[in-house]
């Protein structure tokens, strides 16, 4: 029997190699091939993250690993031991009317074999969305104070789970610097750090 460790290079590699969507920027970004029990989705890669190999290279990824650190995870203990991916894993380009392009359906659709072979392989007993388009792939949402703030069941790519939604930490948005989303922000980061899952990892040398 192949090992999940093996099962998770192959897939790795495979991803690598992904040319789906023509009009997205390689190379494919995503975090540490690691066998973790928590699961963070990101939206996309910004025009930093492709240079560095790494998701949330950039400012955005400053503010993130601020937020973990106040629950017990630096970004180096975080990117060992979460496995980091992202709705779509390529630069999606630049918006002519200003900041990164969204995604399109297409596009996610295409991003989503991988998701779910990950979680196939994973299982995680914890997935944590980061931004809207990466919460709305769980849950619906029509706004952040709906959701942020609570511990969710979902079920994801045919596995039940639990997932803890997080605001994206962009410069570019107020929302995790103003109230209620200070507020909402505290309970779920809370939420995080009394899961199970996430002992775990924090335990974990």
């Amino acid at each position: 029997m192949i090992k999940p460790e093996h099962l998770l290079l192959e897939h790795r590699a495979a991803l690598s190699n992904c040319r789906a969507c023509p009009h997205m920027k390689g190379p494919v970004v995503s975090g540490s091939p690691i066998l973790s029990p928590i699961l963070m989705i990101g939206q996309a890669p910004g025009d930093k993250e492709g240079i560095y190999g790494k998701p949330f290279a950039w400012t955005a990824g400053k503010t993130l690993f601020k937020w973990f650190q106040r629950i017990g995870l630096d970004e180096a203990s975080f990117r060992q031991r979460i496995y980091m991916a992202a709705v779509c894993r390529c630069f999606p380009g630049k918006n002519p009317k200003g900041g990164d392009r969204v995604p399109n359906l297409a596009e996610i659709d295409n991003c989503a074999r991988w998701l779910h072979t990950e979680i196939e392989l994973l299982k995680p007993a914890l997935i944590l969305p980061v931004g809207k388009l990466a919460i709305s792939q769980l849950m619906p949402v029509k706004k952040l104070n709906d959701v942020i703030g609570k511990l969710h069941e979902v079920t994801y790519h045919g596995h039940t789970t639990e997932a803890i939604p997080l605001p994206h930490p962009s410069g570019a948005s107020t929302w995790h610097r103003t109230e209620p989303g200070i507020r909402l922000l505290d309970l779920a980061l809370t939420e995080v750090q009394n899961h199970p899952a996430w002992q775990q990892v924090c335990t974990h040398r």
